[in-house]
């Protein structure tokens, strides 16, 4: 039975609810969708490299051999045989990460929610990069902090500038390789410098590592976690590594903290898909992802080879930008008197897309500033994509 001529439903949001804001990466790939435009917009891995055929054979056997379990409920912290796995490829000789530190989400993204649930209060300060991961800055902002942007030079982040503000700061969030936006990675000397900071003002320090894995020499940073467990939350994902479509991520963590973020996510998911976490675990368990990496790393490497050559062709002078050893992307710093979202409606124009640097900044947003991602984008296209926005950067010196 239909109701006749029903009030019209007055919604009240919650507070919360209506200061959330929609990423502005998300709303350029709605744009970049169109066949014709050059992007270099989103942070996507290169469909190049997903392991389809593995991946496929994988699921078959987990579904033949093991159905009943990997389609039902699983454990809020996760599939233990991955859960070892993730721990053991994270253990040192000095020091040691148990399966229980470990606790499996649906893509890092949710790791951050989880912390940010757990770990701030309205109006608690929160220290980022300068400019940091717009996809934190989106996820705790739900919930209300007080940002404090840390300094950041050409070598990433400046680890003396956390001593003075430190103090009843919740934690600092930072990502030390290759990092999203900037293609900037922190020196030995620096993460050694960072943790000890963090470890005599007692702030717990986030390490977001999507990209660790990515080094286009294969030659690893050492891990900040492996210096302080205690003190060093680990963020980790297979979206760079396999695959993002299969939305698995991690978090490692001391005991307690863990043990709260759990019950966090049992609000939240209750559990990541155990099909998955199944799959996965049968993809990398025999040492697949040694051989499949390096592949990922040469097809970058070169990509990235090519955007810098094309810039340093292309782009006029007064134009900086990074020079990543790895990752996906590059930081392009222009003259102060340009806009970049001014510049991308002219790009847009002419079929090539990025993401203007405004949207990365906690505090006081640098306009004249935009990333470049490569790793979707065959080199003869990123030549031309990269010709048509020196023309157009050209234009406004």
């Amino acid at each position: 039975m239909k109701i006749e001529n029903p009030n019209p439903i007055q919604w009240r949001f919650a507070e919360r609810a209506e200061q959330l804001q929609s990423s502005f990466i998300r709303e350029i790939l709605k744009i970049t969708q169109q066949p014709e435009i050059i992007s270099f917009a989103g942070g996507l891995p290169s469909p190049a490299t997903f392991p389809i055929t593995e991946m496929k054979a994988a699921f078959d056997k987990v579904l033949t051999q093991n159905g009943k379990l990997a389609l039902q409920y699983g454990p809020t912290d996760g599939y233990l045989p991955l859960r070892q796995w993730i721990a053991d490829s994270l253990s040192t000789q000095g020091a040691k990460i148990i399966a229980e530190q470990v606790l499996m989400t649906s893509g890092s993204q949710q790791v951050l929610d989880l912390l940010g649930k757990v770990l701030i209060d309205e109006g608690s300060r929160v220290l980022v990069e300068t400019p940091s991961y717009l996809g934190a800055l989106q996820a705790f902002s739900v919930y209300r902090p007080q940002f404090v942007s840390v300094a950041t030079d050409a070598h990433g982040l400046v680890p003396h500038s956390v001593t003075g503000v430190a103090d009843g700061a919740r934690f600092l969030y930072a990502l030390p390789n290759f990092q999203n936006p900037t293609g900037r990675s922190l020196s030995v000397e620096r993460r050694v410098e960072l943790v000890e900071t963090c470890a005599r003002h007692g702030l717990p320090l986030i390490e977001d590592d999507p990209y660790g894995a990515l080094s286009y020499s294969g030659a690893p940073f050492p891990k900040m976690l492996n210096m302080n467990p205690a003190g060093v939350i680990y963020m980790g994902s297979f979206s760079k590594v396999l695959t993002p479509g299969i939305r698995l991520g991690y978090v490692v963590a001391p005991l307690a903290l863990v043990r709260r973020l759990e019950l966090a996510k049992q609000a939240s998911d209750l559990h990541t898909s155990q099909l998955t976490q199944m799959v996965v675990h049968e993809v990398i368990k025999d040492g697949f992802l040694d051989t499949h990496i390096p592949s990922i790393r040469t097809l970058y490497g070169k990509q990235c080879q090519a955007m810098l050559a094309a810039m340093d062709e292309h782009f006029p002078a007064g134009v900086s930008w990074t020079k990543p050893e790895g990752g996906m992307f590059i930081w392009v710093t222009l003259p102060k008197h340009i806009d970049a979202m001014k510049l991308l409606d002219e790009a847009i124009a002419n079929k090539v897309a990025f993401v203007p640097g405004a949207p990365f900044y906690a505090n006081a947003a640098e306009s004249n500033t935009l990333r470049l991602s490569f790793v979707t984008v065959p080199p003869e296209r990123i030549r031309e994509g990269i010709a048509i926005l020196g023309r157009l950067i050209s234009a406004l010196v």
